[in-house]
């Protein structure tokens, strides 16, 4: 190990390995001298309260004081340089020792941090590093005895202690700084493309880099930068000129150049390259910082998001932080990150909004290389706050942005998971203008409906538009339902709905099963899909349903962990997943055709149900052992229902097609045979599984019948036995503890999975799955060695993991056909209050026009600016999804439309007879109920749900109140 600083300015070890740990607080244990003999041999990341990830509730997650204590050894020949130790985050707060000698606090569990050791470091001799971590759920601040809003017991799992990388940095005195902005006050390298030719594949790369010098004399220094490619070779290599640093200084030095036959970042296409930041004095290269970062162009306009000079619309799942699994937490394998983000890519989900704080580095390397946009928060609850509370948010979005801003994917910074006031918006925008100024990223939070400081927002539950920032959902389905739940008609029987109460209140949407899942999820995506680009002037730039995997965090169903997931927490698909994946595969209207069936095709003779298809074609056939049961019923666009379908063993096929009858995609289930079999498959790093007591392999476990189905409907007992150099972790299921950590757990839908974990010694595993009655299975692998020294290796965690292409690169073609556009208005009166007609069409869903309370007085009427033949008009009307409005619309004094609008999620659209003229007139032709007709005014919980502009009109029988008024021509 000491020869490598023969061979390179700089070294970054991995210092994950040869830690040990003890729960509880223990006297004298920063001490050097403590004896630790007797600890826990751990491998960092490593929550101390792992165990309990999915056993326990989140609430109950085992909390209070953790040590974790380090002995290493840095090689002598790298004494006069300098040292820094880089923690990428601790939960809550640490308290950190090296060779007894206090080095810092960390207090806000989210955020990296580090400290320069330079001075306690004994070179060639022993050390040891202490930390005292504090999980609390009520731990304060100490200098202000302030509680940190997000230490949450709803969303912020409790995975307590040094759960996140640890690396050591050993530079120059004249060096490139880190990102450690709010620790060791710098702010490293930033790198970024600017002039952007997307046809021509060109653009201008900037590299900039903060430099320090800590020699006693000044210093003269040669700037250079290296680009390589996804291959490694380099493509460009370009200089930032000679600088002279004084003694102590601090200086940012920048370079670019124009680079030509760019791939360009995009999604599903993770084309990252290396930028490599050199610092050289007299020709000889003294510091060097790799980053790994992509190139792309984005912009935020017209209410819509443009990647490449593509329009895409957001699709994609507001996912907990955390993004855990069962008896590990969040600290799994970088691998197993990219399985589980790269999921997403694959249900054909475009962006991941991060929930409440900010995702620790390895998720935002991950979701770099599988092409998975982000929106990244900061730290934050449900609420604006004051004072201290938002002093510290403001550190926090500080940091985050510094540290995490060289990464491609990150398109949007998210301030709050409520609205903020304008002035805290401004102070937001502020710091990424300051620090991010290049990165073509927005800012702004959760609502910000009327915002004229925020660059993007939405709602969490409503269709929100806008033809100037764009406007996504920022959580639009909360419902829950086990993946073991298949139908009414297949064991175990879960009727839809079937379950306890939620806080006294039937929780119907907190216990479904997974064909009403499903279908809940297409019905909820419609009224996102038929706002997209393309529909007018003012859009939906699109959603994220939450959550995407599994969660040990707040729960409203029957089991004691979050399961909106659209796949289970070891990641095995719903049928949810799929039905993404057919809506989802395109940037705006799917490109890419697809069908699928809900559900399974082995029953009890006699059964007789609804069969479900989701499909992106005009209209779907259903087959059953090649006969057809014809057309389904559509609805929402995508689902398509076959009534009364009686069961027949054999094969069930859908087919969909164009409106012409082209055939577009087909899929097919068959019966599976009686269970016969085990079948074990595993999943393991790429590079190969290393046996440094931290990587994992993911075994699945499948009842197969005789010819190798899977077998829907299992839910047979399974043993497992492990042997060899590797801990066994377990997986999940319905029952006690939720069999967390047993090596006896079901099948259920015929499917389960189980975490292994490598040790320290190199060596053969084999892992055996046994059932009654079934053919056992076994599968054999072997882990690789991992080189430490001292308690340091140059073995990086993500080593071997590359960027993932599926996708391809972005399309050359426009990504939707406009079906509508917008038709000017110059001017409006009304029957009432008509100084307030404007708005009902301002772009501004905080705003709205309503007449007196009379049904004579409950009109509005436009004049368009040219007479147009109009075809539609779009209105989203106050009591958007209780109430329902006896309408007229009428062309130059003409009855166009004349029926009733619809509750839904935001947005009713009147489809008129075509007819040209010059005004249009919305009017109130009958008296509304004045009351709330839906049945679904508030939520579980008792909770008002948001129904456009708040007002008090419940009697108001003769009130026609317009938020936004859109009047179209079909194209």
């Amino acid at each position: 190990m000491a020869g490598a600083f023969a061979q390179t300015a700089r070294l970054k070890y991995n210092f994950n390995p040869s830690w040990k740990l003890m729960a509880g607080d223990i006297q004298g244990a920063e001490a050097p001298d403590f004896n630790d003999e007797n600890w826990k041999s751990i491998t960092l990341p490593h929550a101390w309260n792992e165990d309990s990830a999915f056993k326990v509730a989140i609430d109950q997650h085992p909390t209070g004081i953790a040590w974790y204590r380090k002995h290493f050894v840095i090689p002598k020949a790298a004494e006069g340089k300098k040292v820094f130790i880089e923690f990428e985050g601790v939960r809550q707060a640490g308290e950190f020792y090296l060779n007894g000698k206090a080095i810092g606090l960390h207090e806000n569990g989210i955020t990296a941090f580090g400290f320069d050791i330079t001075s306690l470091i004994k070179f060639g001799e022993e050390n040891v590093i202490a930390a005292r971590t504090d999980n609390s759920w009520d731990y304060r601040e100490k200098a202000t005895n302030t509680k940190f809003q997000w230490s949450d017991k709803n969303f912020n799992a409790n995975y307590g202690g040094i759960s996140k990388n640890v690396w050591l940095h050993v530079t120059n005195k004249l060096h490139q700084t880190l990102p450690l902005y709010s620790f060791l006050e710098s702010t490293g390298t930033y790198i970024y493309a600017k002039d952007f030719d997307i046809k021509g594949r060109k653009a201008t790369v900037v590299a900039e880099a903060q430099v320090k010098n800590e020699n006693a004399e000044d210093q003269k220094f040669k700037y250079e930068v290296e680009v390589k490619d996804a291959n490694d070779k380099v493509v460009k290599v370009f200089e930032g000129g000679e600088t002279l640093i004084k003694a102590g200084e601090v200086k940012t030095v920048s370079a670019s150049a124009r680079l030509s036959d760019l791939n360009f970042w995009s999604w599903g296409y993770g084309y990252l390259y290396t930028v490599t930041t050199r610092l050289k004095v007299k020709g000889t290269t003294v510091d060097e910082v790799p980053v790994k970062t992509g190139f792309r162009k984005v912009e935020y306009k017209n209410g819509m998001v443009y990647l490449n000079d593509r329009v895409l619309m957001m699709k994609g799942y507001a996912q907990r932080t955390s993004n855990e699994w069962p008896a590990i937490g969040l600290s799994v394998s970088p691998w197993l990150s990219d399985y589980s983000n790269g999921l997403m890519v694959e249900s054909n989900a475009n962006l991941v909004r991060w929930m409440h704080i900010t995702p620790w580095k390895q998720d935002i390397e991950s979701c770099d290389r599988v092409g998975l946009i982000q929106a990244m928060p900061a730290g934050d609850a449900e609420a604006d706050v004051q004072g201290t509370r938002w002093e510290q948010r403001v550190k926090v979005m500080h940091d985050a942005i510094i540290y995490n801003r060289n990464s491609p994917s990150i398109f949007f910074y998210e301030c709050g998971n409520e609205a903020i006031s304008e002035a805290h918006m401004a102070e937001m925008k502020a710091i990424k203008y300051k620090f991010d100024p290049n990165g073509g990223r927005a800012i702004g939070s959760r609502e910000m409906l009327d915002s004229k400081v925020a660059e993007y927002g939405g709602e969490m539950l409503y269709i929100n538009k806008s033809a100037n920032i764009p406007m996504w959902a920022t959580e639009y389905s909360r419902d829950e339902g086990l993946r073991k739940y298949w139908d009414e008609f297949s064991p175990p029987y879960h009727k839809d709905g079937d379950g306890p109460f939620y806080r006294n209140a039937p929780a119907r949407e907190y216990n479904r099963n997974q064909d009403s899942h499903a279908i809940e999820n297409v019905i909820r995506w419609y009224d996102y899909w038929k706002e997209r680009p393309g529909t007018g002037e003012r859009v939906s730039s699109g959603g994220v349903n939450i959550i995407f995997s599994d969660s040990n965090t707040h729960f409203r169903g029957a089991e004691n962990y979050r399961r909106s997931g659209e796949v289970d927490a070891l990641r095995i698909a719903k049928d949810g997943f799929y039905a993404h994946q057919v809506m989802w595969d395109g940037w705006v209207d799917p490109e890419n055709y697809r069908v699928h069936i809900i559900g399974h095709w082995n029953y009890k003779p006699g059964t007789v149900k609804d069969i479900h298809v989701i499909a992106s074609g005009e209209k779907t056939e259903l087959f059953v052992n090649g006969r057809s049961k014809g057309f389904g019923i559509r609805s929402n666009n995508f689902l398509f229902r076959f009534k009364n379908i009686e069961w027949q063993p054999g094969v069930i096929k859908a087919v969909t097609y164009d409106a012409k009858g082209k055939v577009l995609a087909e899929k097919e289930i068959k019966t599976a045979g009686e269970p016969a079999a085990l079948r074990l498959t595993t999943q393991m790093n790429p590079a190969g599984l290393k046996a440094d007591a931290a990587d994992l392999v993911l075994a699945q476990v499948e009842v197969v019948d005789k010819d190798g189905n899977r077998c829907p409907t299992a839910l047979n007992m399974i043993n497992f036995k492990l042997e060899g150099e590797a801990e066994w972790r377990g997986g999940l299921a319905q029952g006690p503890d939720n069999y967390i950590l047993s090596k006896s757990l079901p099948v259920e839908c015929g499917v389960n999975r189980v975490l292994l974990r490598s040790t320290t010694k190199a060596g053969q595993i084999s892992l055996t799955a046994e059932s009654e009655g079934l053919k056992s299975a076994s599968v054999a692998f072997k882990s690789e060695p991992v080189i430490v020294e001292g308690g340091l290796s140059l073995t990086m965690p993500a080593d071997g993991l590359n960027p993932v292409f599926r996708r391809g690169p972005t399309p050359a073609t426009p990504s939707f056909i406009p079906s509508r556009k917008t038709l000017k208005i110059a001017t409006v009166t009304a029957g009432a209050n008509a100084e307030k007609a404007e708005a009902s069409y301002d772009d501004n869903e905080l705003s709205d026009w309503v007449n007196d309370g009379k049904l004579e007085t409950a009109w509005i009427k436009y004049t368009l600016k040219e007479a147009s033949t109009v075809s539609a008009v779009n209105l989203k009307l106050n009591n958007f999804r209780t109430r329902v409005y006896p309408l007229q619309i009428l062309v130059d004094g003409k009855v166009v439309f004349d029926g009733k609008s619809e509750r839904g999620l935001g947005y009713f659209l009147a489809n008129c007879k075509p007819t040209k003229g010059k005004t249009v007139t919305i009017q109130l032709k009958a008296e509304n109920s004045g009351k709330d007709d839906s049945n679904i005014g508030t939520e579980v919980a008792g909770k008002k749900l948001d129904d456009g502009v708040a007002r008090t009109d419940v009697n108001s029988k003769g009130s026609l109140s317009i938020i936004e008024a859109e009047i179209l021509q079909k194209n």
